[in-house]
Formats: C-alpha cells, structure tokens, sequence
C-alpha cells in the first residue's frame, strides 16, 4: 500500500499509509467537560445547483454524520460557521437543519446547541438587526435546542460603539427562555468581524463582552472563544463571573485549554472535533477518570493536523474537514454547499490525508487510500 503525493513545492514522493486505524468505539456521555462538536453539512451532488444558489443537502448523510457524533457522546454544535453558515448555508438551509437535527438529537438523546445570527439580513438599522436575531432565537428556541448566539456582519457594520452591542446583546439576553452560549469569532475565521464588540484592539472589546455578561450571568451558560489566542482566553476564562462556562473555539491550543489549570479549565466548541470526534471523546474520557496525562497523550499529537487545516486562510478549513469525513466514510462523495471542495490546494489536501492517517483517524484505512488516489487522479496524478 502506498500513495503518491504532492509536496507544497508540487513535487510528488512516494508515502505508505498505516494499514490498521486507531481502535475508537461509541461510548457514554463524557462527563468532565462539556464537549460540542461544530459538525459539517453534506452536500447534495447530484442537485443541479451554482455556487449562487440555495444549499442542496443531502439530509440523511447529514443527520447520519450527527448520529456518529453522539454516539461517540459528544454533543452537536449545530448551524455554526463550520456547516457553512454565510459560505453557502443560508437562513432558509439552516433553519431547515436547526429543525431536523434538533428532531433528530431528541430521538436518540444526543445533546445539541444551535447558531443565531442575522444572515438573513445584509444591513439593516439596530432595530432590524436586533429583529432578525429574534427570529433565528425564536425558531431555535422552538426546536428545544440551546441557543447560541453567534457574531453578526450585519451587527458589526451598523455598531457605532460598544452601547450598541450592549443594547442588542442585553435585549436579546433579557427575552431568552433558557441560558444561552455566546459566541466571539475572531476575525482570522470571519474578516468582516473586525472590531467586534466594539473595537478593533482586544482588551477594550473583552471588556465590552464581559460587561454584557456581568449584567446578565443567569442568561449565560457560557463562551465560546474562537481566538487562536490561549493566553487570551486563560485570562478571559478567569474573569468570568462563577457559573458561566468558557467553551475554547481555539483549533490551535485546544488540548492545553481543555486540560486546564490549577485555576480552572475550557470546556469545547470545536470544529476539529467534527473529524477528531471519537479521538477526542476518548481523550476527554481519560480526563473523566482524572487521567490529565493520558488526555494529553491522545489529544496532543491531533493538534499538527489541526493547525494544518486551520491554517490561514482560516475560513476555508470546512474543506478539509469535508474532505477527512469523505476519506472517512461518513459521505460518498467530496463535494460542498457553494463548491467550496475546490478552496484549498492539492498539496494542502494531501497532507491532510497524510495527517490523519498517521492519526489512525481512518475506520477503513484502505477505503481513505483509495479515495484519495481517486482525487489525486482528478487532478492528473496517476496511479
């Protein structure tokens, strides 16, 4: 068994898969930590669509995909940026997902938290904005899913300052049924997020947000930070009024923030943990049992491949996340909403192969080995 694949430089070498994947099986909740997975959505490819037109989802490999996680025991972190939402998944597309998935979580006892934002809405004033808001919260809300309040472009382009994040912010808090998780996307997974909060420079826009949640810290269960900045979020985390959880977002420093310190620790809402999954649940089962070392010990090498996929520019990591599920076995095809599968290079998909099947992420390492010459063939690499 081996594969020939292409350098950054476009040279190809020569590399020999592993022929047996890591031994991961479906397990129990895990207990320690909270754990969300941002989970991917799995396109259609047999819809006659553009990249202009309305997401076409194939809704059983969607929901079949959510099912794995969950069994796994992690929770579904549903309609966040990592299905796509403002890239291809429209409000339609993702209410529709918010709907089923949420159906889905109760049949089977999956846990299962959704995105609000405001994309159904370019611009607006502060009023509508605040408005199409209410809408994604209601629908959410409906569905007997928690709610998570993500960033909003519109939001961000229409703030004069922080007293307009924190009117928004505060109404919304004051109306929602249930506590929420809010949600800071850096600007590294969303450019028009700049200067969220607020303002562009860090610590005035952290105390913006911690202002938001001191007023209101029974409506909050928790953050989530999508940072890439451990330090950031570990001083954050300290500054949160007790109760309120830090979910880390960071793909880059994940393992360290999970772990914790003597001080305290990160709960996850990770879009790696969608092709981490079953690693990740038995890392965090390790913790369970007080084990730090053995979490450290499986979690810690995943973090190369992760950085690899995160790698800037950042927003388009969803490729290669749809591209390990494919090499998985989870969809039939690499194909995504917008077309999206085309966003990242050869090169930078084949390390991703490499990656993670050095992992041993691979159910069937030879059903990965031969899917993945069949796109390198596309791409006139021959066998």
């Amino acid at each position: 068994m081996t594969i020939r694949l292409p350098d950054a430089h476009g040279a190809l070498r020569t590399y020999e898969p592993r022929t047996e994947p890591l031994p991961l099986t479906p397990g129990t909740p895990v207990t320690s930590r909270t754990v969300f997975s941002a989970a991917h959505v799995v396109a259609d490819p047999y819809a006659d669509v553009s990249p202009d037109s309305p997401a076409a989802v194939d809704w059983d490999a969607t929901l079949a995909f959510r099912r794995h996680l969950w069994s796994h025991g992690l929770g579904v972190a549903e309609a966040m940026d990592t299905a796509q939402r403002g890239m291809g998944l429209d409000w339609a597309g993702a209410a529709e997902l918010i709907r089923r998935s949420a159906a889905e979580a109760r049949a089977v006892g999956g846990r299962i938290a959704c995105g609000v934002g405001t994309d159904q809405i370019t611009g607006g004033s502060l009023a509508e904005i605040r408005a199409a808001y209410e809408e994604q919260l209601a629908v959410v809300e409906e569905s007997g899913a928690q709610a998570i309040l993500m960033a909003s472009r519109a939001l961000a382009r229409a703030a004069a300052g922080p007293e307009d994040y924190l009117d928004v912010y505060g109404r919304l808090l004051r109306q929602a049924a249930e506590p929420v998780i809010l949600h800071w996307l850096g600007p590294m997974f969303d450019p028009a997020l700049e200067g969220y909060w607020g303002s562009a420079e860090l610590d005035a826009a952290t105390d913006t947000f911690l202002e938001i949640i001191a007023a209101h810290p029974d409506k909050v269960d928790g953050v989530k930070v999508s940072l890439l900045d451990a330090r950031r979020e570990v001083a954050l985390r300290r500054r949160l009024p007790q109760g309120v959880r830090c979910y880390t977002g960071d793909d880059f420093n994940y393992p360290e923030l999970i772990a914790g310190d003597e001080r305290g620790f990160s709960h996850a809402l990770l879009g790696i943990f969608d092709p981490l999954g079953p690693l990740a649940a038995q890392a965090v089962r390790a913790l369970d049992t007080g084990d730090t070392a053995g979490f450290r010990a499986l979690l810690d090498p995943t973090v190369e491949l992760s950085r690899h996929l995160f790698q800037a520019p950042t927003r388009f990591y969803k490729t290669g996340v749809v591209l390990l599920a494919w090499l998985a076995g989870h969809q039939s095809h690499f194909t995504m909403v917008g077309g999206l599968q085309s966003a990242r290079s050869l090169p930078h998909l084949a390390r991703a192969y490499e990656l993670a099947d050095g992992l041993g992420l691979f159910p069937d390492p030879k059903l990965a080995e031969e899917r993945m010459k069949d796109l390198l063939a596309l791409y006139g690499v021959h066998r």
